[in-house]
């Protein structure tokens, strides 16, 4: 009887705890995007951190829109990458270590998007196989060197053969399926799909609708904000 009131104690403290517990919003979030109100962001080149070396060319053509749809001017990727090889700035990790003030200097620009490409990996094992791919980002100001915004990032897609019967004719059949759909995957696609799940956390833009509107929405159970 003893142990019997304990564990009701403890489910009834569990309970309440979570009940109570602090959703976070976007304002908790993020409080230095709302208080900076960047207006153009400045994308980099991704950082390819995983063991795909055409990760990177995968995903900077899903960088631009979904930002711009956020609501901020972005300078185009391909343009930043051409004018600072004019500036004697072939490499990436060179970019990455550049003094915020000069992205300010050169282009204008009120925030700089870092984003580093940490997996992009097909696992395959005969019955079946998936991609993960999974990305870091962070927006930092180029006025006040703070961290506005940083979210991560992942999506496991599925490349497997589905219920395709049972018997030795329908392991075949899901073998064959698995590895065509591995060969055959379309890598940006998926990285728009990781793409469109990070950057929905970025509170709205100055030319979105939602402008300083959405502080109040829930962040929910999305990991990665900090």
């Amino acid at each position: 009887m003893k142990l019997f009131k304990i564990a009701i104690f403890v489910l009834i403290t569990l309970l309440i705890s979570g009940c109570a517990q602090k959703h976070i919003t976007k304002a908790d979030a993020y409080p230095n995007m709302y208080e900076e109100l960047p207006r153009s962001i400045l994308a980099l080149p991704p950082m390819n951190e995983s063991s795909d070396a055409q990760a990177k060319d995968y995903y900077m053509t899903t960088v631009e829109v979904p930002l711009a749809l956020s609501g901020y001017y972005v300078f185009p990727v391909e343009m930043v990458s051409d004018i600072m090889k004019q500036e004697g700035v072939y490499d990436t990790e060179e970019l990455y270590k550049m003094p915020l003030g000069k992205f300010y200097e050169y282009f204008g620009a009120d925030a700089v998007l870092y984003t580093r490409i940490k997996k992009w990996d097909v696992s395959y094992m005969v019955l079946a196989s998936s991609l993960t791919v999974s990305i870091e980002a962070e927006i930092v100001s180029t006025k006040t060197s703070q961290q506005l915004w940083r979210h991560t990032g992942t999506v496991t897609v599925d490349l497997g053969g589905g219920d395709t019967g049972n018997g030795i004719a329908g392991l075949i059949a899901k073998v064959v399926i698995a590895a065509v759909n591995t060969a055959s995957a379309d890598y940006v696609k998926y990285a728009h799909v990781a793409n469109n799940r990070l950057l929905s956390t970025i509170p709205a833009g100055p030319y979105h609708e939602m402008y300083l509107k959405d502080q109040g929405i829930e962040l929910g159970n999305q990991r990665g904000y900090r």
